[in-house]
């Protein structure tokens, strides 16, 4: 038995911590390109950028054309390749931070990633998931190296549409039930081997403090002001849910959130939106109580969280829509298998149940 626990080289989080790129990277790099969608570069480019110089690293801003796809990432490589940089910095969320990881691959140097919304557990990994030009979900990859440094500024995630916000807190509550299912079914982790202790409590302690601040932290989002529930939640929805989705392994909440993605109609629904509904389908594959589904429920509603297969566009699906999803679900490289030995009659049915149990109570 070999356990494996990795993770990125450094983690800064705090008010106004975009300030210290330069100084930060200045030591492993002399010239940077900062990869953003539009807006984001709004936000952070003209901060960034006068840092990196302010360090004596050159900066170069490329807009991201918003889909983590091969075409996009071949093409930021050439951006990157032309401007001879040393380092790729990554801003905004999951799909920019995983395109510029994918860039960093091929383009060799070091990478930060720096997210402007608390959406996703991508910032700390040492993988990118790769969706068609259409936003289909296709495959993972899987890379080496972690980032060199994320670097978290909570006035900035704070400023962020509170949407953001709650579907980082779905990614990261998935977190804990599906390495709890890893461990109880001796899975492995996203390096192919045992998890750890570590990453087991970790993903406990990710779950733990979503419960506990939660909601004041979604409240504060709401007002744009940073509270220490805010930097306890983005803790948990960068840092701790990374380490533990990584080195714990995922379940079945992700591969149902893959099948999804198959429907069109979905594709408006963030990561975390789908998650969520994939969360609530594990718990019913597992066979968990009504009371205890339904609590995990009651939370995702106070929180805002879609409960229901309508919730993310996927009203009155078709047998054969559910029939899809559920296909997908099950496909041989899914992480499902992770856990679960059920068939993709199983995951559709646990669909419908945790369909109907999400229905009850919103009603």
């Amino acid at each position: 038995m070999t356990r494996s626990f990795e993770s990125p080289a450094a983690y800064v989080q705090g008010r106004d911590v975009v300030d210290q790129l330069g100084d930060r990277l200045k030591p492993v790099a002399d010239s940077a390109l900062v990869l953003a969608d539009a807006d984001v570069l709004e936000i952070v480019g003209e901060q960034a950028e006068t840092s990196l110089e302010g360090s004596d690293v050159d900066a170069t801003l490329e807009e991201f054309g918003g889909e983590s796809s091969e075409a996009e990432i071949d093409r930021l490589t050439e951006v990157a390749r032309d401007a001879d940089a040393d380092a790729i910095v990554g801003a905004g969320g999951g799909k920019a931070l995983d395109t510029a990881k994918a860039v960093r691959e091929q383009a060799g140097g070091a990478m930060v990633s720096m997210p402007t919304i608390a959406s996703t557990d991508a910032p700390t990994s040492s993988l990118s998931v790769i969706y068609s030009e259409d936003g289909e979900f296709e495959r993972y990859w899987f890379y080496e190296e972690h980032p060199d440094l994320v670097l978290v500024d909570t006035s900035i995630i704070a400023g962020a549409p509170v949407r953001f916000f709650t579907s980082g807190i779905a990614d990261a509550m998935a977190t804990w039930f599906e390495a709890d299912a890893v461990r109880r079914a001796d899975g492995e982790n996203f390096f192919d081997e045992d998890p750890t202790y570590a990453a087991h409590s970790l993903s406990r302690l990710c779950y733990d403090l979503l419960r506990d601040h939660g909601v004041s932290s979604v409240q504060a989002i709401e007002k744009g002001i940073v509270t220490e529930s805010v930097e306890a939640v983005t803790e948990a929805n960068t840092l701790l849910s990374g380490l533990g989705f990584e080195n714990g392994g995922i379940a079945a909440a992700h591969s149902v959130h893959n099948g999804l993605t198959q429907l069109e109609e979905t594709h408006h629904a963030t990561h975390g939106e789908k998650v969520n509904v994939g969360t609530i389908t594990q718990l019913v594959l597992e066979g968990r109580s009504d009371a205890f589904v339904e609590d995990v429920i009651d939370f995702s509603i106070e929180v805002d969280l879609p409960v229901t297969l309508a919730e993310v566009g996927v009203e009155d699906p078709s047998h054969d829509d559910l029939d899809r999803v559920a296909q997908a679900a099950v496909a041989d490289e899914e992480t499902i298998h992770n856990a679960f030995d059920v068939s993709s009659d199983e995951v559709r049915d646990a669909m419908i149940a945790a369909d109907e149990l999400g229905s009850r109570r919103l009603s």
